[in-house]
């Protein structure tokens, strides 16, 4: 008896869904709905006005599942166009980066001013200790103390940054 309403059903969801296949597939799941009411024994009083409805809530439900996936593809979408920031680009990260800079930059602005000078000329001119004791008019012996003094220094902040308990530092006559 459903049978003779499958053609009629099938140009009804063509129309509204625009797309043969999908139509093909609604008429497909009303049916499917329809019988299993059919076979719990249901008595369907109009077959007809039966499918057509289920066939609306099929599209509908079809209609609800497609904006789901659109929004989590657009999602993923988004996400692919601006993935997260590396970790060491986070803000926790950058701020607990600018937080050490600052410890370290206090920690050689604290060292005694020919020990820094040293330090710095060692570290980030990266000159060798006969270079800077020549610069300095200082001896080498002088220069390697100044700047194990600013190693020194540098560690014991190296550590107050990681949360351990500062060992006994040895400082060097300047």
């Amino acid at each position: 008896m459903l049978e003779r309403y499958y053609r009629e059903l099938l140009n009804f969801c063509t129309r509204r869904v625009k797309d043969h296949d999908a139509a093909a597939d609604v008429v497909q799941e009303s049916y499917a709905r329809v019988l299993a009411i059919q076979q719990s024994r249901v008595p369907i009083t109009a077959p007809r006005a039966l499918l057509y409805q289920t066939a609306r809530h099929v599209m509908v439900d079809q209609h609800r599942r497609d904006l789901r996936r659109g929004h989590e593809n657009l999602h993923a979408l988004a996400e692919a166009e601006h993935p997260p920031a590396p970790a060491h680009l986070q803000p926790d990260a950058l701020l607990a980066s600018a937080q050490a800079i600052a410890a370290y930059v206090a920690t050689i602005e604290a060292l005694p001013p020919r020990c820094r000078e040293a330090f710095i000329l060692h570290v980030f001119d990266e000159l060798s200790h006969a270079q800077i004791a020549e610069r300095m008019g200082a001896s080498v012996s002088m220069v390697e103390k100044h700047i194990a003094r600013g190693r020194l220094a540098c560690r014991a902040c190296q550590r107050r940054l990681l949360g351990e308990h500062p060992l006994a530092e040895t400082s060097t006559g300047t």
